[in-house]
């Protein structure tokens, strides 16, 4: 099935996958008195004179601004604004289905960290949160560090909502081949946001990040501060040659691009060794030359593959229980949470099921409910 075409054609027809849906009638005067004026003038002097009421009389309290400069969509790279809109539609509908949450594509036509978080911060008092999406490294690691003051949740969901999904795989995989995190060298073949805070996140034995030009080890000089830093993580392992990178790994998870894995290095890797090979629309290695050169567990980002990791699996969530907290930040302890309740969703996981599927609509609930009571 061609799903691009379908999208096309869909896409033409709807002009757009979301739009506004009153709720309230406006069929005679009073109607219209209350919903605007003179009646919305007693709202408005309600909340002038006590801001924090704009979150229960307003859609404020269950709105999220998708924020984005169209340098990194999807697969597709720096597209541009207008083209990384229908993305951030899609996300929109992704955020009202599994969690009744009013999210608003907004992209900018600008990719300057400073007017980047001018923008975010001038409309901040319209929303509950913010989605940062398919901003390019290492400009979001800035531009979200920037904006963890203003009040609301700000939240990289390339960053942080791929490293929890992950997490909670991995939680999964680990038990289907009896190791533990803490035993464990993970090989992490991407250094941009997902590569960069998945590396942060994870606290296996040993672990080693890899980038276009290889292993990233202190001795090279060509990295940015945020490589620079998971060197320093304290269970970082130093690697010069790929070899070195692979060998004995228990765990190979790909967010860099099609092809980069293959039977040489899997040979490498520990015995049972699990591969998430998770670049979109092609993976590092196709699933059945993986477990033809012996993985154990193998994951993709695909729908048509066994064992999707998407990210849908736990941004809805986490940013319900978030607002629902009135929460001024996602914190790393949230964040845990959400992945160790969405592992804990697979009672008993197989090499072909470590995650729910993203259409099980209860999963939201479950995370949002996890995350309120951390």
């Amino acid at each position: 099935m061609d799903f691009g075409k379908l999208a096309l054609a869909q896409a033409k027809k709807l002009h757009g996958k979301i739009s506004v849906i009153s709720k309230i009638k406006l069929e005679n005067k009073n109607d219209l008195a209350i919903a605007y004026t003179p009646g919305v003038a007693e709202v408005s002097k309600q909340i002038a004179q006590n801001p924090k009421l704009a979150r229960t009389l307003t859609i404020k309290g269950s709105s999220v601004a998708i924020v984005s400069d169209g340098s990194a969509v999807l697969g597709l790279g720096d597209i541009g604004p207008e083209a990384a809109l229908p993305v951030m539609e899609g996300k929109a509908l992704l955020f009202k289905e599994f969690a009744g949450i009013d999210a608003y594509p907004i992209v900018l036509n600008t990719k300057d960290p400073d007017e980047i978080v001018k923008v975010i911060k001038a409309i901040s008092p319209g929303f509950a949160g913010i989605n940062l999406e398919d901003i390019s490294a290492p400009r979001c690691f800035e531009i979200e560090e920037r904006l963890q003051d203003i009040g609301i949740p700000v939240f990289h969901d390339d960053q942080h909502g791929t490293a929890i999904v992950i997490y909670a795989a991995l939680i999964n995989s680990l038990k289907v081949v009896n190791k533990k995190m803490s035993e464990v060298k993970i090989v992490i073949s991407g250094a941009g946001a997902a590569g960069i805070a998945t590396a942060k996140f994870l606290k296996p034995k040993h672990l080693v990040l890899i980038d276009s030009r290889g292993p990233i080890h202190k001795g090279r000089s060509d990295h940015n501060i945020y490589k620079q830093q998971v060197t320093h993580l304290p269970h970082y392992q130093d690697c010069a040659t790929l070899a070195e990178a692979f060998g004995g790994a228990d765990v190979f998870i790909g967010l860099s691009g099609k092809g980069i894995l293959s039977e040489k290095e899997i040979g490498f890797m520990a015995k049972s060794p699990i591969i998430f090979a998770l670049s979109n629309p092609t993976p590092e290695i196709l699933p059945i030359d993986a477990k033809k050169s012996g993985a154990a567990v193998v994951a993709t980002g695909r729908s048509d593959f066994p064992n999707q990791i998407n990210n849908v699996l736990v941004f809805p969530g986490i940013f319900r229980g978030a607002l629902d907290m009135g929460s001024k930040k996602i914190t790393d302890s949230m964040k845990i949470k959400a992945a160790e309740t969405l592992s804990s969703m697979v009672t008993n996981p197989t090499d072909n099921r470590i995650l729910p599927v993203p259409l099980e609509k209860d999963v939201a609930s479950r995370i949002a409910k996890a995350v309120k009571s951390n």
